[in-house]
């Protein structure tokens, strides 16, 4: 899901309007995926290579099951002392090469790739795109540490606010949780602005709070959502 500049426009005036009413900052990320998760997919595919081709020994697994690689192997290996088991081996691991395969081809199809990773990773993984997002924008550096960021990432399905430690130490983090699922819900309905300006809105509500505008009240962070 890509914006257009319109909505783009529209949530960078969410955010002006919102920081009028603070001295704290909100910048906003969407991320189309933080992660391959080809490490979730080797692990589920060397799981299944390891147990499924088990499921044929109670059936009396043998080799002569595929004779084309039996005969392949019989042919290079006449010098066996046990041609039997030498065979039934051989065969054993293609078969277990085969569905490594397999399954490593399947499940990186983005839904399969999704569904196989476990949800805690998936969030761990967001979490930590978020915080390098959080520190590469400068939301750490902020005066009176106020940076707040909103963060989603698509393939993911996930949605984290980071908020700076002026705001951590003063704030109740359920609080976040209410900015976490309009933006969820905008996402799921493919209203990605219309989610945003609505967690900028609790947000900024929130900030104006706790973080009324000081005298010196300067434009620290860029109004504006990234994509990445």
């Amino acid at each position: 899901m890509r914006l257009n500049s319109g909505e783009h426009a529209r949530v960078a005036g969410a955010i002006a309007a919102a920081e009028a009413r603070t001295s704290g900052e909100i910048f906003c990320v969407l991320a189309g995926r933080v992660s391959s998760y080809r490490d979730i997919s080797l692990a589920w595919a060397a799981a299944a290579a390891l147990l499924l081709p088990l499921i044929l020994i109670p059936f009396g697994f043998e080799s002569a099951w595929f004779p084309g690689l039996a005969d392949n192997w019989e042919a290079g290996h006449l010098s066996a002392l046990n041609l039997t088991i030498g065979r039934a081996i051989g065969v054993y691991a293609v078969v277990q090469a085969a569905v490594f395969l397999a399954v490593y081809v399947l499940l990186r199809v983005p839904a399969l790739t999704r569904l196989t990773t476990p949800r805690g990773v998936r969030r761990d993984r967001t979490r930590q795109a978020a915080m390098h997002q959080f520190l590469a924008h400068g939301l750490h550096v902020t005066e009176h540490r106020t940076g707040v960021l909103i963060f989603a990432a698509m393939a993911d399905r996930q949605v984290e606010v980071i908020a700076d430690k002026g705001i951590h130490s003063r704030v109740d983090q359920a609080i976040w949780a209410d900015a976490v699922q309009v933006l969820t819900e905008g996402l799921r309905d493919r209203r990605a602005a219309e989610g945003f300006e609505r967690a900028i809105a609790l947000v900024g509500g929130v900030l104006a709070e706790h973080f009324p505008p000081r005298p010196r009240n300067p434009n620290e962070v860029p109004d504006r959502l990234v994509e990445i």
